[in-house]
């Protein structure tokens, strides 16, 4: 979710849903030890709780990024083993470190040492050639040896050789049984499942399973609505939602603060868009946030005109 789920992104979905755990876009090591750590990290104290997601493969630079991230209050910090784009290869971690299982131990033992919030690990179910069946369940054996026992496992292999990243999302085939094996192999451990996951029934259907969690980020991102509003009352037995409308008249805040600070409209409502996909007047909503947020000046106004596309139709 590299430039999506930034801290306005988790803002918005905060407000879509109290409980669901939220995570950052992928965040180096290095990029923690030697940039800007406010612009990194920095994150609005109403977006808890959310994870770290932490890019990197030398243990001492991954626990000092981790001891950073816990200064800042992160609940989680989750390494990432599952991300395949050509610039996460290049720097050799991502869904590379499938390949590495005993590296990847030392990274999450060094990064459990240096804090004392959860280090968990999202990562694939194999790369390339690989024969998932034999990798996974090694790799979860050795890193749950050093201590992680939360694991988030994308059911699609990653294929770093011949297919863009794109091209990835959908080949090669989903595996959910292996996932659903590795919680048989592996009681003990907390396994959430991921990858394709669409609708809050497929989440409910996969709860109902035998797994301990569900990811979603694509369908998340696109149509929050369909996957956030009403998440807490069917996950969490949580009944007080909020509509659509709602989420944007609270978002207005938070908004004329951002622009107050210096920033743009557009910088937040880009990740407002799919907002009331498949509404009436969805459409609407999209092209006027798309025409004006950009605009010098452009304010909350610009948000309420596009909310009158919907709330016209809808009465």
């Amino acid at each position: 979710m590299m430039d999506w789920t930034d801290q306005h992104c988790r803002y918005l979905h905060r407000l879509m849903s109290r409980h669901t755990l939220l995570y950052t876009e992928m965040v180096t090591a290095p990029a923690i030890i030697h940039g800007d750590r406010d612009r990194l990290l920095g994150f609005h104290a109403d977006e808890q709780p959310v994870a770290l997601q932490l890019g990197g493969s030398d243990p001492a630079q991954l626990a000092a990024a981790a001891r950073v991230a816990e200064d800042y209050g992160y609940a989680e910090i989750n390494l990432n083993c599952g991300c395949p784009s050509d610039r996460v290869q290049s720097g050799s971690f991502g869904a590379i470190l499938m390949e590495s299982p005993a590296l990847v131990a030392d990274c999450v033992a060094a990064m459990i040492a240096a804090v004392a919030v959860p280090v968990t690990v999202k990562c694939r179910i194999g790369v390339d050639d690989q024969d998932p069946q034999t990798v996974l369940p090694d790799f979860l054996a050795q890193v749950s040896a050093a201590g992680v026992d939360r694991f988030s496992v994308h059911a699609r292999k990653a294929w770093l050789q011949g297919l863009s990243p794109k091209e990835n999302r959908d080949v090669p085939p989903l595996d959910y049984d292996l996932g659903m094996e590795m919680k048989g192999l592996f009681p003990h451990l907390h396994v959430s499942i991921n990858g394709g996951i669409g609708s809050l029934d497929q989440a409910e259907g996969f709860l109902a399973s035998g797994f301990d969690g569900v990811m979603i980020g694509r369908a998340a991102y696109h149509t929050p609505a369909d996957v956030l509003l009403d998440a807490d009352a069917r996950i969490y037995d949580d009944p007080t939602g909020r509509t659509a409308e709602e989420v944007v008249h609270l978002m207005l805040p938070y908004i004329a603060d951002h622009i107050a600070a210096g920033g743009r409209l557009g910088q937040v409502t880009r990740h407002m868009l799919g907002l009331f996909q498949g509404r009436p007047g969805a459409r609407g909503w999209r092209r006027h946030l798309s025409e004006n947020a950009h605009a010098d000046g452009a304010g909350p106004q610009v948000v309420l005109a596009a909310l009158d596309h919907v709330t016209r139709l809808a009465a």
